[in-house]
């Protein structure tokens, strides 16, 4: 399988009742994707979906992930279908790797703004302001190559500090900054999926 990053949303409710029953009735299906301790592992992801889905470990979704790859492979749109189905919506991805370089680069220069790691399940409100930052530093590298930059734009009034980081990490990566894969429109497409969530959001990052 290809590199990707996947954003997800969750609905444990939904997870509750039709993941963990899915579970129960395929689990000869689903244990060879388990870790070593097969057997322990899927009653320990069983657990954590019967409480809460956003409790799984990146390693447990990815495992999950994997299952619904094997068994639909056939038709990607039916594994993003049968996630939804079962609680997890996988809501927007970013396949190439050089995209995916260029994401977690700029994810790096905002946890050491934000002073935090923001790991790989961001709270709403810490996400939104992420992806703010995203489309001003990406938005200052389209507006040097002429390219659209409208939102970026119209935040940085509202963001000021955000953007005053922002020029500061593309004048100090320049020319490098501007050799960087267009991510802007990508962190357009995250901002407008978001903006009106509430709940956690989840990177997963799948070699």
């Amino acid at each position: 399988m290809a590199e990707e990053l996947y954003f997800i949303k969750t609905n444990p409710v939904t997870a509750k009742i039709n993941l963990y029953n899915k579970l129960c009735r395929e689990e000869d299906s689903i244990l060879q994707y388990m870790q070593d301790d097969k057997k322990t592992s899927l009653e320990l992801i069983k657990k954590k979906v019967l409480d809460n889905v956003d409790s799984l470990s990146k390693e447990e979704l990815l495992n999950l992930f994997e299952w619904f790859n094997a068994k639909y492979k056939t038709d990607p749109e039916e594994v993003k279908t049968q996630l939804f189905i079962h609680g997890i919506d996988l809501f927007y991805e970013i396949p190439q790797s050089s995209n995916i370089q260029s994401f977690q680069q700029i994810l790096s220069d905002y946890e050491k703004y934000s002073k935090r790691n923001l790991n790989y399940v961001f709270d709403a409100e810490n996400f939104n302001r992420f992806l703010v930052y995203g489309i001003l530093f990406t938005g200052l590298i389209n507006k040097e190559k002429g390219k659209e930059h409208i939102l970026s734009d119209f935040l940085k009034s509202d963001y000021k500090d955000l953007f005053s980081y922002a020029e500061d990490q593309f004048k100090s990566k320049n020319p490098e900054t501007l050799s960087q894969e267009d991510m802007y429109n990508q962190f357009v497409d995250l901002y407008d999926s978001t903006k009106f969530y509430k709940g956690p959001i989840i990177t997963l990052h799948d070699f």
